[in-house]
């Protein structure tokens, strides 16, 4: 073999794949120009200036690309010595947002930290939810492999986790994590469990969280008719409707929709999947979740290349932590499930959850140089 194709082999072989990382900041790319699309008028009326929001969810990327390259350069051993460590700091932080003076309200919810001089908040809540896939990775890289005494292991640490997030109200991320921790098992040991206990503890519990508070009750029925009552309760998805009809098959055309201008509420976070259904089109949804679904090719081949237990179950587990949040926020949007307030992946605006994936693109980097050394 000549000494160029040993050097290609030997780069492709120890390096990174370049998809893991290119296809989130091309989604990051494309969130930051339709946050600065779609917060345009207001910011020019308050600021002077269209691109506010733009440039500071462009600071927050720099900050999560510098949190990445940290994580990356961690090895695997240390998160699985101090994944417990992890799990019971994030934990003692989602409890923060309740108290008085520290915790911030929007909505109803307490689900913010506010630091102090600063005006930048943060939701424990995502910092949570990878904390507990690392640690459900280290659980089942344990040599007792007995299904039940595994499944109540799973269940008793998501019961205790998401105590905080139900006193916040954050059902949105209690149920994510009730999704993360399930979905880890099943790749792990099994369906028969989960299905059984999951169907009992969803018919009992349901309506419960559903009728225990009147804002979910108001979510659950503007998901079955929004057009009962489209000036309040189904107003938010009447107008996330309506982006999509306006956008077409090619959309309106970067900055030209016309849900933005104080229609669609939350159309650079929680509904910016609408927006870009309106100025993108159907075009630029199918193109989001194309690089979404490429990217978890990309992913997939880490899952295979390690035969340590640590390893592909981490990898596994930062895939749910992404893919989950986006079909939930997608299908929220589209009316296919009642609205949670989960953000897209990587798109829409937020400090805490764009740091957090980018921490996750990290994780996954060194996932695949670890899992390539293993076979030098």
């Amino acid at each position: 073999m000549a000494d160029g194709d040993k050097l290609k082999e030997s780069s492709y072989r120890y390096g990174v794949n370049p998809f893991l990382w290119v296809i989130p900041l091309v989604l990051s790319g494309i969130g930051i120009l339709m946050i600065t699309s779609t917060t345009s008028p207001n910011s020019f009326l308050s600021t002077g200036t269209p691109f506010q929001m733009g440039m500071k969810q462009f600071q927050w990327l720099v900050i999560a690309i510098t949190g990445m390259v940290t994580i990356y350069l961690i090895p695997l051993n240390f998160w699985y010595k101090h994944s417990g460590k992890l799990l019971v700091i994030t934990w003692l932080m989602s409890w923060l947002p309740i108290i008085p003076g520290i915790g911030a309200s929007v909505g109803g919810a307490r689900r913010w930290i506010q630091i102090p001089g600063l005006s930048i908040s943060i939701q424990p809540g995502e910092l949570l939810c990878l904390a507990m896939a690392l640690h459900l990775a280290k659980l089942f890289s344990r040599e007792d492999k007995d299904p039940l005494k595994a499944f109540i292991a799973v269940i008793t640490l998501m019961v205790i986790a998401v105590v905080p997030l139900l006193s916040q109200p954050d059902l949105g991320t209690t149920i994510l994590i009730f999704l993360i921790s399930m979905g880890m098992y099943v790749e792990r040991v099994g369906w028969r469990l989960p299905i059984i206990c999951g169907g009992i503890g969803i018919l009992s519990l349901s309506p419960i969280l559903i009728f225990g508070e009147a804002y979910r009750m108001r979510r659950v029925s503007a998901f079955l008719d929004p057009w009962s009552d489209p000036l309040d309760t189904g107003f938010q998805a009447i107008q996330g409707l309506i982006a999509f009809s306006n956008g077409g098959f090619w959309g309106t055309g970067m900055g030209h929709g016309f849900q933005k201008l104080n229609y669609l509420p939350a159309a650079y976070t929680d509904f910016i999947y609408a927006a870009i259904g309106e100025e993108l089109g159907f075009a630029g949804t199918a193109g989001v979740l194309f690089l979404f679904g490429f990217w978890v090719t990309q992913v997939r081949g880490i899952y295979y290349k390690s035969d340590d237990v640590f390893k592909s179950a981490l990898t596994w587990g930062v895939v749910l932590t992404v893919i989950l949040p986006l079909a939930i926020n997608v299908a929220g949007v589209t009316k296919m499930l009642p609205l949670t307030g989960m953000p897209l992946p990587f798109i829409s605006y937020g400090g805490t959850s764009l740091l957090t994936m980018w921490s996750r693109v990290g994780l996954l980097m060194r996932l695949e140089k670890e899992c390539s050394l293993e076979d030098v």
